[in-house]
């Protein structure tokens, strides 16, 4: 995994300007994909990218 780039919940919330109650209710739905580490969690750039794209307005061709 060395190279893999991890976010924590707070980090996504951040970025996705949405509070981070918001964020564990994505992951808890499975709508993000995250892994738990201890009492926390972290998510991939990938998987963060991912749901960016399934969650966007665009039309997918």
């Amino acid at each position: 995994m060395i190279g893999y780039k991890f976010y924590t919940v707070q980090e996504v919330a951040e970025m996705l300007q949405v509070h981070w109650q918001s964020v564990l209710t994505y992951i808890k739905n499975g709508e993000l994909e995250a892994i738990k580490l201890g009492k926390g969690y972290r998510i991939s750039e990938t998987a963060l990218q991912k749901f960016i794209a399934d969650h966007s307005t665009r039309k997918k061709k």
